[in-house]
């Protein structure tokens, strides 16, 4: 498969806990609960857009056909979305940027480093992506264990540079599809 199989189709990704999926209309109450939450956007690099503060609009437009995944991350036990997952910036099939949000509800259950571990799973088993990356504010110490714990790589730090729409210091993570392959071989 590739990045190209999922322009129209997104996956649909389980774990033993969560589903990442597409959402659609019917997850906005459960959206509403936690995405106009300012407090989610501390180290996010902005704060909630006109959508994330009133979800229902993220499904007003027909969504247009991408390589990109934005699938939320549901509870499997009531298919209830608690947080979202990107795959995005991807550059000639070969890189991408990933970003994953949860809801202050479900901090510190290991949801982060589950639905992480999935999609980077999925992206090197399924695609021909070789390398995915992420920018983390320093201050930002629970995102920086999450990305360890899953093969991440510290790869270094931009002092007072531009992550989104803030200026601050911010590590750059990644990993390859070599280091996941070689990390998955010792587990």
């Amino acid at each position: 498969m590739t990045l190209a199989d999922y322009i129209y189709n997104k996956p649909i990704i389980e774990t033993e806990r969560l589903i990442l999926r597409p959402m659609t209309s019917s997850d906005v109450p459960a959206l509403n609960e936690w995405m106009p939450d300012k407090s989610i956007y501390t180290y996010w690099g902005k704060g909630p857009s006109k959508s994330e503060k009133n979800p229902e609009l993220m499904f007003e437009k027909e969504s247009k056909p991408t390589k990109s995944f934005h699938l939320g991350i549901a509870e499997k036990g009531n298919n209830k979305v608690i947080g979202d997952i990107w795959i995005y910036l991807i550059e000639h099939d070969r890189m991408a940027q990933v970003a994953v949000r949860l809801s202050k509800f479900v901090h510190g259950q290991g949801y982060g480093t589950e639905s992480l571990s999935a999609i980077t799973r999925f992206c090197f088993e399924n695609t021909e992506l070789k390398r995915l990356w992420t920018e983390v504010d320093v201050r930002n110490s629970a995102s920086c264990r999450i990305l360890e714990k899953c093969g991440y790589v510290k790869e270094g730090m931009i002092r007072q540079g531009r992550m989104v729409n803030t200026w601050c210091d911010y590590y750059i993570y990644g990993i390859l599809s070599s280091d996941y392959n070689h990390c998955e071989s010792r587990h």
